[in-house]
């Protein structure tokens, strides 16, 4: 298990420094929320909130329910910041029919917080920005809805978890499965130790669809002068201008993991939420691109597998399976956990003995037979289509961070949730990078390959 604080020092003059140093921090980022959050605790002062990125996720999934929880939670949109010309405007236009009233538009993040005129922000920008867009949130005092992958690096994750930490800010992951009864449901039953050891976990994410993430139109319009291309690299190296990786990004390493950030950092997180370990303990992973010859450098078929496990003892665990494609989408999205008893199906939303210990098997070696007693878990299941405002995983979630901005109650979808995709992800995309079997140094937070920290690129 993993700590969110720093290292723990054995000498006593070392616990004393780091106590005095934790305690100045925590009274000082006390000090700090008081400050600003005078304007927006009381009953009747409006939260406002900026737009980081007017993406298709932002436009389609999280402004609806946005839209429908703003009057009763005193909420509202006031500014909207885009690296690219066509999105601000694009933006304001759209958030001015719905909102009935203009926002604020800004260039860049710098020029939004400069403004001292949101106090929350919704961040929905390419992969790799997250987690640099939410220190900046953070650091200039507001709270966030982060889309996920969080951090596609562990430099990254680590400064954000330490932004995030120091500042006390709130911060929902845009994990909405977190927020999805059937999910609780089934978090709830196997934590309860009615399900018992989790034994395998098989997760699927399968489309037949050659225009994901794909967006040629826009492509062949797009000229540089139209976006801050710079500011977009933030700190990936520099290259030329590419409207390819500024528009489909998701195909694009070291924009993007592709697979792994996009589709099983949510399925992933699953497994780190209903078992309450971290990260995994070795990854392997092969793939490819296999269909889609488009220029693209991320996989279109991946397979990974996960061992997982208490770190201080390898012979207890489970395995953990991940596949996906692009070419054929037989067998759709599917997350299936198995125990000794039975199985879990959150596509069915079912609990059923289905492979379970049959008495005939049980009985010839002096055992008890166990099975599981089928149900049905409540709770509709989660909504496959990337960007619609129909679906209530996401429509909670929305709501869910809302609240808690008001309440200053940890969300659904801490940081540390995550933090901790965020490692399994990034576990992943090494395997597939590599070809070693990766693990991860609990001391020094840092992803191993081959015996040495994985440098994803080189800068």
């Amino acid at each position: 298990m993993i700590s969110f604080t720093t290292p723990f020092h054995k000498k006593s003059d070392m616990k004393r420094r780091k106590f005095i140093k934790n305690t100045a921090m925590a009274s000082a980022a006390m000090a700090f929320s008081a400050q600003s959050y005078a304007r927006i605790m009381g009953a009747n002062d409006r939260v406002r909130v900026g737009v980081v990125g007017f993406s298709d996720r932002f436009k389609s999934s999280l402004l609806p329910p946005f839209l429908s929880l703003q009057k009763e939670l005193n909420f509202d949109i006031v500014a909207l910041s885009d690296t690219w010309n066509r999105r601000r405007d694009e933006g304001r236009a759209h958030l001015k029919e719905k909102l009935g009233h203009d926002i604020s538009v800004f260039p860049n993040n710098e020029a939004l917080y400069d403004s001292k005129s949101v106090d929350a922000v919704f961040i929905s920008t390419a992969d790799f920005q997250h987690a640099v867009h939410t220190i900046e949130a953070v650091r200039a005092g507001c709270d966030t809805y982060t889309e996920k992958p969080l951090a596609e690096t562990m430099a990254d994750a680590r400064a954000v978890l330490k932004a995030v930490k120091e500042t006390g800010r709130i911060v929902q992951i845009g994990s909405q499965r977190r927020s999805g009864e059937n999910y609780r449901a089934a978090a709830e039953f196997i934590q309860s130790g009615q399900f018992g050891p989790i034994v395998m976990v098989e997760l699927i994410w399968n489309v037949n669809q050659p225009g994901r993430w794909r967006r040629p139109q826009l492509v062949a319009n797009l000229q540089e002068s139209d976006v801050d291309w710079k500011r977009f690299l933030i700190n990936r190296p520099y290259e030329d201008f590419d409207p390819r990786k500024y528009i489909e990004y998701r195909l694009f390493w070291p924009y993007s993991s592709g697979i792994p950030g996009q589709w099983m950092s949510h399925q992933i997180d699953t497994v780190h939420w209903f078992s309450g370990l971290q990260h995994p303990r070795s990854v392997v992973a092969n793939g490819g691109i296999y269909q889609w010859k488009d220029g693209r450098k991320n996989a279109d078929t991946l397979t990974v597998v996960f061992d997982y496990g208490p770190q201080n003892d390898p012979t207890s665990g489970f395995q953990v399976q991940f596949t996906s494609r692009f070419s054929n989408s037989a067998g759709d999205t599917k997350e299936l956990y198995y125990s000794n008893g039975g199985m879990i199906n959150l596509d069915t939303n079912e609990i059923s003995a289905n492979g379970g210990l049959q008495e005939r098997e049980a009985s010839a070696m002096g055992m008890k037979p166990n099975l599981l007693i089928p149900r049905k878990i409540e709770g509709p299941s989660v909504v496959y289509d990337a960007n619609t405002g129909s679906d209530s995983h996401t429509f909670n979630h929305v709501k869910n961070w809302m609240e808690c901005v008001r309440s200053r109650k940890q969300p659904h979808a801490p940081i540390e949730a995550g933090y901790q995709h965020s490692i399994a992800n990034m576990m992943a995309n090494a395997a597939y990078r590599t070809g070693l079997k990766i693990t991860f140094d609990e001391q020094k937070q840092e992803i191993m390959a081959g015996g040495k920290a994985w440098k994803p690129f080189k800068k």
